[in-house]
């Protein structure tokens, strides 16, 4: 009887180290997994994305009606993120932050994030930039800036703050400096005037240092046109 009572006390102490080892082996896996996220989140910046052939980038508005004023919910842009991660593609440009659409394509983000650690997206945010009068069907002042491109650049900040793990780009105007874009186009010093409000923001530490600030413009507006586009800004 004390032999069977010394066997069952080896059998359960060894099913109780095992279960332990087992325990502490798992809690090891998480905290490595964990590490390696936050690793990941750390390290990785514009500079190891931008031109990086395993960080296929793509232009992306997730609207599913012919209308903007029918904005795609949460779960549907989760859908969108879930079949673009899968065609390997882990950086989204969007266009403006007036709109609930981009903001709402960071909260997805990070719930996808939330959901799988392993979850890698992140985005190069777009100001939408103005000039005076653009879209009211007054004589468009392209010499004057829009009164609105402030606050646009305002709700850019708050998101790059927000979300400094998935924000890794801030683009001031899109094709705004191109003449034909005749209903909206600003000089190149309306551009340089919110570049430089924004790396000044970096140097007081208010935007995370690795932020890339840029502008989201065709060849011309860099000197590439004509004779109008060959200017010192």
């Amino acid at each position: 009887m004390r032999m069977l009572s010394k066997l069952w006390s080896i059998r359960n102490l060894f099913f109780c180290l095992t279960g332990i080892a087992l325990l502490t082996l798992s809690c090891e896996q998480k905290k490595e997994a964990k590490k390696k996220t936050t690793e990941m989140q750390k390290v990785i910046s514009a500079k190891d994305i931008l031109g990086n052939p395993e960080y296929l980038a793509i232009s992306y508005g997730g609207y599913r009606q012919a209308t903007r004023d029918m904005q795609p919910t949460i779960t549907e842009l989760k859908e969108d993120l879930k079949l673009l991660a899968a065609m390997n593609i882990k950086v989204l440009r969007t266009y403006n932050v007036q709109l609930p659409h981009a903001g709402n394509v960071l909260k997805a983000i990070r719930a996808l994030k939330k959901e799988n650690p392993e979850f890698e997206m992140y985005v190069m945010l777009g100001a939408w930039i103005d000039c005076k009068n653009a879209w009211t069907g007054m004589e468009p002042d392209h010499d004057v800036e829009s009164a609105q491109n402030e606050a646009e650049i305002a709700r850019a900040v708050a998101f790059a703050q927000e979300y400094p793990e998935i924000v890794k780009v801030l683009a001031v105007g899109n094709e705004a400096m191109v003449k034909w874009a005749t209903s909206y186009y600003v000089q190149p010093s309306v551009i340089l005037k919110w570049v430089t409000h924004l790396q000044n923001l970096k140097k007081e530490g208010k935007l995370p240092s690795d932020l890339w600030i840029t502008s989201s413009d065709d060849f011309a507006s860099w000197g590439g046109g004509e004779a109008e586009y060959h200017t010192a800004d």
